[in-house]
């Protein structure tokens, strides 16, 4: 088991690629604080553009 193994640690880090072996948290370190999300913001919906009228036609 080593760096081609997908399914450790050390696997991970050289496939580049996260997972239950590779958590994407940061760990903390003595004394340091972990910065929280954002709270999620409400969908804000938009409305329908509204249909355009075709334009009158021109009488000679």
């Amino acid at each position: 088991m080593g760096r081609g193994d997908r399914k450790t640690r050390k696997g991970k880090i050289a496939i580049r690629s996260y997972g239950n072996a590779r958590p994407r948290k940061a760990a903390t370190k003595a004394g340091g604080t972990v910065k929280k999300a954002a709270p999620a913001k409400a969908a804000v919906k938009k409305a329908a553009p509204a249909a355009k009228k075709a334009a009158p036609k021109k009488s000679a």
